[in-house]
């Protein structure tokens, strides 16, 4: 299917101005951001619906359409890429951005939503008609119409390869994700073909919204007194808020005596907090802090107990964020930007150390859907050296008897178990601890001693921690 150059108008036959739907065109304004300026929709979406309900009037049904739009576009972008390249003469590289994400919207609509099929045809029509003109709308109406001839399941049958040819592919094609990212996650995860699709079904779920009650500022009682609350599966500090859920609706978010924080995150922090340890208990370090979440509950914990957290972040704007998370925390806390590689502080100077790594970040595919298309392999390569640099730093940060928890939101092995292992190799005088038992009543943990978090088992972001005693 031919993009279609614009015609004459026939005589006598008068023009209808395109009109513009704001759902629809705001849906748009967000996939470029995504695509041009390498944005992400959690951080693009909300100040455009700010803007939305102050000047369009938005109510709360259109930005719930809205979002879906946004998300389940980009979260089965590449389902949707392998359709639409069916029903396009042309490489899908030669259609222009701009048209393919007008498609994109049109096909989730069609296939992933319940919205009438003439309703999904015709609106998309009619925002290409706003964005990209006339004569590019009807290219885009004749391919959402070819779209429309089939639902989901029958144009997966048609465009995925068979299972049995190649099992990687097929997964990628029907569940949205990289190939790469496919065979990244099985091997982590192992086993057969059910758990690395109910992963992968996990990744393109909409995940609920989680509260953390900071120790010492707010209670879950607090918290549960919302409308939408219910209690977290597995955190003391967790409540999860029904779809629809309004963080800033809540006062004690407003206040900053409350946060929104994965309970995959809670337990960690909560896992180094509760760590055995040998003498004192005094000094706790996050070394890399931003942009403050967990060192916001870190500093919590810490105070209870008459402890300092020291958080450090390297990115001075970065830290400006934690800060601004710590601020009014009951006990003592200090904020600084350092390069967590070349530390200001002296050796052997911390109980407990947090190091909470830059990674892939392909265990919140969740939250972040468009950083499955944004990442490549070769990423790995970038981040192993700081990586191993960040785990070095943190053992020598903490004093014998001391430990520290290496931590990153990914499940890939390259950024998991392989960092550990080749950086205990260099520190004789250092000791796995099994951090099982530090996740109380948290099942599947697996045979340890690091525990591994996963959203299709335990609701969380795909979170790693593995704990290391300093022994000598």
């Amino acid at each position: 299917m031919s993009e279609q150059p614009r015609r004459p108008r026939k005589p006598g036959k008068p023009y209808r101005r395109p009109q513009k739907d704001p759902v629809r065109f705001l849906a748009f304004e967000a996939l470029r951001a995504v695509d041009e300026r390498d944005a992400y929709a959690n951080l693009v979406l909300p100040p455009l619906l700010r803007k939305a309900r102050e000047k369009e009037g938005f109510e709360a049904r259109d930005a719930a359409l809205a979002t879906e739009l946004v998300y389940g576009t980009l979260r089965r972008q590449g389902t949707y890429d392998a359709i639409i390249a069916e029903c396009v003469d042309r490489p899908l590289r030669e259609v222009d951005p701009p048209v393919l994400d007008v498609l994109s919207l049109g096909a989730h609509q069609l296939l992933g939503t319940r919205i009438p099929t003439h309703a999904a045809v015709s609106a998309s029509v009619e925002l290409a008609r706003v964005v990209l003109g006339d004569g590019r709308a009807k290219f885009v109406n004749a391919v959402l119409r070819k779209i429309a001839q089939d639902d989901l399941d029958g144009w997966i049958a048609k465009v995925a390869p068979p299972y049995d040819d190649d099992p990687e592919d097929h997964l990628a094609v029907v569940h949205s994700h990289p190939r790469w990212v496919v065979s990244a996650l099985w091997d982590s995860l192992g086993g057969g073909r059910a758990g690395i699709e109910r992963l992968l079904e996990a990744d393109n779920e909409r995940p609920e919204v989680t509260l953390v009650a900071r120790p010492g500022r707010a209670t879950t009682e607090e918290l549960l007194r919302q409308e939408s609350a219910a209690p977290g599966r597995w955190s003391p500090y967790a409540v999860r808020l029904a779809e629809g859920g309004e963080p800033g609706a809540v006062g004690a978010v407003r206040e900053g005596r409350a946060g929104v924080q994965d309970e995959g995150s809670q337990l960690v922090a909560l896992a180094l907090a509760n760590a055995p340890l040998e003498g004192r208990d005094e000094k706790w370090l996050d070394g890399c802090a931003g942009p403050g979440g967990k060192a916001a509950l870190l500093a919590a914990l810490a105070a209870e107990r008459g402890a300092m957290l020291l958080a450090s972040e390297k990115q001075p704007h970065r830290a400006g964020l934690v800060a601004k998370a710590l601020a009014g925390n009951p006990g003592p806390y200090q904020v600084i930007a350092a390069d967590g590689t070349k530390p200001p502080w002296k050796p052997g100077s911390f109980d407990r150390v947090l190091m909470d790594v830059p990674c892939t970040g392909l265990g919140a595919l969740r939250r972040r859907p468009e950083a499955r298309w944004r990442r490549r392999p070769e990423d790995l390569e970038g981040f192993g050296p700081l990586q191993r640099g960040l785990l070095s730093t943190a053992l020598d940060s903490v004093r014998v008897g001391g430990v520290v928890g290496y931590a990153t939101c990914s499940p890939h092995l390259a950024e998991t178990r392989a960092v550990v292992e080749d950086v205990l190799k260099q520190w004789p005088s250092a000791e796995l601890v099994d951090a099982r038992p530090l996740f109380p009543g948290v099942p599947e943990l697996g045979e340890g001693p690091d525990v591994q978090l996963w959203p299709h088992v335990h609701g969380t972001d795909a979170m790693y921690l593995a704990v290391i005693r300093r022994t000598g």
